[in-house]
């Protein structure tokens, strides 16, 4: 469903004035705070790279609807990972909070005396978190229905999502690098996998284990600790202990460490995106179904649900609400780029040949003309920010923000983002008067750095902020975005 356009329907109302950020209500300020100026000039950021606009969050029922900072607010900008705001509240305003992900399962044959005379069929529709222990507790129902044996083959239907040409490796050449990992009908923890490093000096090694169990992969079960010249454990800081590994995860089949690991690390959880992400699906349900017991005369296999077949029971997600938690506060690609899958759905079910980008691209832009209007329409493109052809205007932003607040999703969308100083992407965030005071989606590319959210002041207002750079030196301007946070706490106490 689509909602009528906020400025038509309450053109009579208290909010129209708020919500509609016309040109002629956006008064440029004389510029930037100059303390940002100065943090700018530090970090070799010119002004014209910066776009920013500071108003507050219900500007019509608070009679404030002059921006109290505009600074190239019009300027399409590569937001980076606060794309994922627009993501994130469209699938809360089409989808709704408890809206959930099934995964259904199939019985494909009969089952008698602990055996299953045929085979089992696992389809994915799309749960961005299918993780480890809800990949196990799936497994441990269907051996609930009395199967320990399984004579065929385990299916894994993924015919949800349209097959993509999208490789991790697109984006920077960084395969491994979990925020790369490519959106999959049928996600199992995130193909990733997490090994745990154990120093046990009485020895002279750590244990590694490794999460979850792939079938057909060497592990490495221990690594030796790093020592001194005179043979004994170093006790010296942790350091670079990944780089002190030399790990190889480049071989399918084995994943090895040429190195050592620094005992003063303690215990350190490390994880990877798996070098074969095709099979990953495969040997982790492979890996997992024989680590419970199971048995398997077959193999896991790419298949399809029969048509008009009923499952035996379907494994639910979280609901939407808990889901973009992790999304916004600890900036999910892969996640993202689920739900943004799922927004193709949203108008009419599963498309035929699955869930595209472009299916989602043109739902999000109908809802965003809806319920935004026509104005600062942003160039979509995988819905998580990790992208270079990505646009939007910090009066966009600001639309959908203030749009959220006096919306029945406002609770869960902040509640989603990160708090200034305390939790998330922003926990070791260095602003000063506006630590436990922000609320903000954060977002970082190469070249980019972004914020936007909501800022709270102690005077009670509530304040949108949105501020994008687009630089070579953008990381380095993170001191500044910081230090217009605290201005706008500042200011929205005046």
């Amino acid at each position: 469903m689509f909602f009528t356009p906020f400025c038509s329907r309450l053109a009579a109302g208290l909010l129209a004035s708020g919500l509609c950020l016309s040109a002629a209500a956006q008064t440029p300020s004389p510029g930037l705070p100059p303390d940002v100026t100065a943090l700018l000039a530090r970090a070799k950021v010119p002004p014209d790279a910066v776009a920013v606009l500071v108003a507050d969050a219900a500007p019509g029922l608070n009679g404030q609807p002059a921006p109290l900072l505009s600074w190239r607010a019009n300027a399409a900008m590569n937001p980076a990972s606060v794309m994922k705001l627009v993501t994130t509240y469209a699938g809360l305003e089409l989808l709704g909070p408890s809206f959930t992900w099934a995964t259904p399962v199939y019985v494909d044959g009969t089952v008698a005396g602990g055996v299953l005379q045929g085979n089992l069929v696992i389809q994915g529709r799309g749960d961005p978190k299918l993780v480890q222990e809800r990949l196990w507790l799936l497994l441990r129902r269907v051996q609930g229905l009395g199967i320990k044996t399984i004579t065929g083959d385990i299916l894994l239907d993924r015919s949800a999502f349209a097959a993509s040409t999208q490789h991790a490796a697109d984006f920077d050449g960084e395969p491994q690098r979990p925020y790369n990992v490519v959106p999959d009908a049928l996600l199992l923890n995130f193909k990733t996998v997490a090994m745990t490093f154990t120093p046990n000096p009485g020895n002279g090694s750590a244990s590694v284990s490794f999460e979850p169990p792939l079938a057909g992969v060497q592990m490495q079960p221990r690594v030796p600790l790093s020592a001194v010249a005179s043979g004994s454990p170093s006790l010296a800081a942790c350091g670079d202990y990944r780089a002190q590994l030399k790990a190889d995860f480049t071989d399918p089949y084995r994943m090895a460490f040429n190195g050592s690991y620094p005992v003063a690390c303690g215990e350190k959880v490390w994880a990877v995106a798996y070098a074969d992400p095709a099979s990953y699906a495969e040997r982790a349900v492979a890996g997992m179904w024989q680590e419970m017991g199971g048995q398997l005369g077959g193999r896991v296999r790419e298949g399809r649900a029969a048509p008009g077949q009923a499952p035996v029971f379907e494994m639910a997600s979280p609901p939407l609400a808990e889901v973009i938690r992790d999304i916004n506060k600890f900036s999910n690609n892969v996640m993202a780029q689920q739900l943004f899958l799922t927004l193709g759905q949203a108008s009419g079910g599963l498309p035929a040949g699955g869930a595209s980008m472009e299916a989602s691209r043109a739902v999000v832009a109908s809802w965003w003309r809806e319920r935004m209007g026509g104005q600062a329409q942003p160039v979509l493109d995988n819905g998580a920010g990790l992208s270079r052809q990505a646009r939007i205007t910090p009066q966009g932003l600001a639309r959908l923000l203030q749009t959220a607040y006096v919306s029945g999703a406002m609770p869960e969308l902040m509640a989603s983002l990160p708090i200034s100083g305390v939790d998330g992407t922003l926990r070791r965030s260095k602003s000063g008067v506006s630590q436990g005071w922000a609320h903000l989606k954060t977002g970082s590319l190469r070249d980019a750095t972004a914020l936007a959210g909501y800022v709270h002041s102690p005077s009670g207002r509530r304040l949108v902020l949105v501020a994008i750079v687009n630089h070579p030196n953008a990381n380095a301007a993170r001191p500044a975005l910081d230090a217009l946070v605290d201005w706008a706490v500042k200011e929205g106490s005046r």
